[in-house]
């Protein structure tokens, strides 16, 4: 939760580092030995005072008991390290996605009125494309996929390269 958000979410553990060393190694089960290590290896990141007193956060004791669960399934330091930085951008991962996703429902919803006017003034479904948008007369079929390729400019090579290909100068077939 960030701290100035004004109230506090049960869901979401507090950032507010509160907890001196001595009470967090009792909440968790580690010993200080084990927080100090856990720090070196950039698992947790107490808050500090200005004097350089650790102040361990309820976000920060939530993710010792993920280390301990870490632990126990066999898992090294640096593995447990790698663990929580994907956790963690999975986490910022599926929160961009879910407002991407908001963000495309609020645009097609913005986009999409009930009937549209084409350019000769005709009302018309959204949800019906009419053949000259897509650039083929009306009641004509689309060309085939193949037809409607890039062909590579001359001089310049395809940029298909599932088949062998000849390498220039040489005489022999290089396959890609």
């Amino acid at each position: 939760m960030p701290e100035g958000s004004g109230r506090y979410d049960s869901e979401s553990p507090s950032l507010r580092g509160v907890y001196g060393i001595s009470v967090a190694a009792e909440l968790s089960g580690f010993g200080m030995a084990a927080l100090r290590l856990y720090e070196d290896y950039g698992l947790i990141t107490p808050y500090r005072t200005r004097g350089g007193t650790r102040r361990y956060s309820d976000y920060d004791l939530a993710r010792l008991r993920r280390i301990a669960e870490l632990i126990d399934a066999g898992v090294n330091l640096v593995g447990i390290g790698r663990v929580l930085d994907l956790e963690t951008r999975t986490d910022e991962l599926e929160r961009d996605n879910c407002r991407l996703e908001a963000d495309n429902a609020q645009l097609r919803a913005e986009r999409a009125p009930a009937t549209a006017t084409d350019h000769t003034g005709t009302a018309r479904s959204p949800e019906v494309e009419d053949d000259a948008d897509q650039g083929w007369a009306a009641g004509e079929a689309p060309p085939p996929l193949a037809q409607t390729r890039r062909r590579p400019a001359p001089g310049q090579r395809s940029r298909r390269r599932d088949g062998p290909t000849r390498t220039p100068g040489t005489g022999q077939r290089e396959h890609r």
